[in-house]
């Protein structure tokens, strides 16, 4: 199976071309074996391009424990850039598909190929039941919880995946390693959720860490971003434009006001190609 390695702020899949080869039999399996660090190409996990009616392609992401995800803000960015680039659809305006939601991706060209790429996230999904999460609040605002020793206030919304934004003084390990997986697999959350730890800087700045549901710490999280916009501006600490500082790289978000639509810009970078035999 050809692959290419590709990574946005740091967030790195390995990406499989669907429209010049198969699916793999056992994606989930596949997904578990290629993201291994050690002993696979290892990634954050597995991202298939396919063909999809109505759009220039349809991306399917898996995290490296094998679990279904619906989007993947870096990854999505990733899959514009591969489309452009490998010539699938040779536009600077693409519509991509995950997870049922339809995506419209403005791509920024330097020397033939995609260096940034702006999407827009469409609307952030506020009711409780649709995020899905049984904390109390459309959406959930500042809602205690209790994990690991620590009753934190949480802020709870989906970006087509759902998310758990914890405000907190000061970013240690010991918060994301140790309680984000608590907080991944609470029973407020029935279809897990992804953890985003959140310094605030000043009012258009902000530090995050993410615990994302099915692959442990990464190094930036493009829907947790956009989910930390959102947050921000629901519980008053930021403006509708802000920069997420991830460990991967910086993220420039926007939470349009007009429209309800969340906007995300940022990288997208191939790192190299291979063939899997696993």
């Amino acid at each position: 199976m050809k692959f290419t390695k590709m990574q946005g702020a740091g967030n790195d899949y390995v990406y499989v071309d669907c429209f010049a080869q198969s699916v793999p039999p056992d994606v989930a399996k596949t997904a578990q074996a290629i993201s291994d660090r050690h002993f696979g190409v290892g990634g954050d996990g597995l991202i298939l391009i396919c063909p999809v009616d109505g759009a220039d392609a349809e991306m399917r992401m898996y995290n490296a424990d094998g679990s279904y995800s619906e989007m993947c803000g870096n990854g999505i960015r990733c899959v514009a850039k591969y489309v452009y680039d490998h010539g699938i659809a040779r536009r600077d305006v693409l519509r991509i598909t995950s997870g049922g939601r339809l995506y419209e991706l403005q791509l920024t060209i330097a020397d033939g190929k995609v260096d940034r790429v702006r999407v827009d996230m469409g609307e952030p999904i506020l009711t409780a039941a649709e995020i899905p999460t049984t904390l109390p609040g459309n959406p959930p605002l500042k809602a205690p919880l209790t994990a690991g020793g620590h009753t934190l206030e949480v802020t709870s919304v989906s970006m087509g995946n759902p998310h758990c934004v914890v405000y907190v003084d000061e970013l240690s390990d010991e918060l994301v390693r140790g309680t984000g997986p608590l907080i991944e697999n609470d029973a407020h959350f029935p279809r897990r959720v992804n953890v985003e730890f959140v310094q605030v800087l000043n009012r258009e700045s902000v530090r995050q860490r993410t615990w994302e549901r099915g692959s442990g710490e990464t190094l930036a999280c493009g829907t947790g971003a956009c989910a930390v916009c959102v947050a921000g501006v629901l519980t008053g600490r930021t403006e509708r434009r802000v920069t997420v500082k991830l460990l991967g790289g910086d993220l420039q978000l926007e939470w349009d006001e007009a429209t309800n639509h969340v906007f995300m810009t940022g990288p997208a970078i191939e790192v190299f190609s291979g063939e899997w035999n696993g």
